[in-house]
């Protein structure tokens, strides 16, 4: 007896990562060049060169489909190496902020959604819990090693700490638009250091 042939999945059982690779491309793109308020589905599928039902495959609205992507983009970048010392982790987490702030699209990207959650309270809580919260947990893992080396007191403020490093940056770049100097990095973490109370990394006797 012949099997029957198994008809090929379309529609929502297919998600072809070429599409949804160049959807993403299209919607950081659009984000970059008309903001959130301006963006629209069509404009996202018109430049990536598909129909809109491709996009409501994937996302259900304009704010998750934008959501999704932003945090694909952003939270990644807030990964660093464990350096050995609070000092080369802060160089590194600075570093990292530095780079999402002034990404070719992320840099203009960020400012828009900033300014758009502020006025929309659904943007700010989703913004919150799949950009802010998991890039603010990436980055209290180097406070946690410098607790763990005894170069910052265990009843540390984290909440604090992640504070220090970002919002200097953001207010410089963002706010102020100020250029960066080359060595500017490396000096801002001397204020950082003191500000945290921290002292040389405990070393095993020989």
């Amino acid at each position: 007896m012949t099997k029957p042939t198994r008809r090929t999945p379309t529609g929502a059982a297919v998600l072809q990562p070429q599409i949804t690779s160049a959807i993403t491309e299209a919607v950081l793109d659009e984000l970059a060049a008309q903001g959130y308020g301006r963006l629209s589905m069509e404009a996202v599928a018109k430049r990536a060169g598909v129909g809109k039902s491709a996009l409501y495959r994937r996302w259900p609205s304009k704010q998750d489909m934008v959501i999704a992507v932003f945090s694909e983009f952003s939270v990644p970048l807030a990964e660093i190496p464990d350096t050995g010392s609070l000092r080369g982790d802060l160089v590194a987490l600075l570093r990292a902020v530095h780079d999402w702030l002034t990404h070719p699209r992320l840099g203009t990207i960020v400012p828009d959604l900033t300014a758009e959650a502020a006025r929309n309270p659904a943007l700010a809580a989703a913004m919150r819990t799949t950009v802010g919260e998991p890039r603010r947990a990436l980055g209290a893992i180097a406070f946690r090693r410098a607790v763990d080396r005894g170069e910052l007191p265990a009843d540390l403020d984290l909440e604090l700490a992640l504070d220090l490093v970002a919002a200097p940056l953001y207010w410089r770049l963002t706010v102020r638009r100020a250029p960066v100097e080359p060595n500017y990095l490396d000096q801002l973490v001397d204020p950082i250091l003191r500000a945290l109370n921290a002292r040389p990394a405990h070393r095993a006797d020989h």
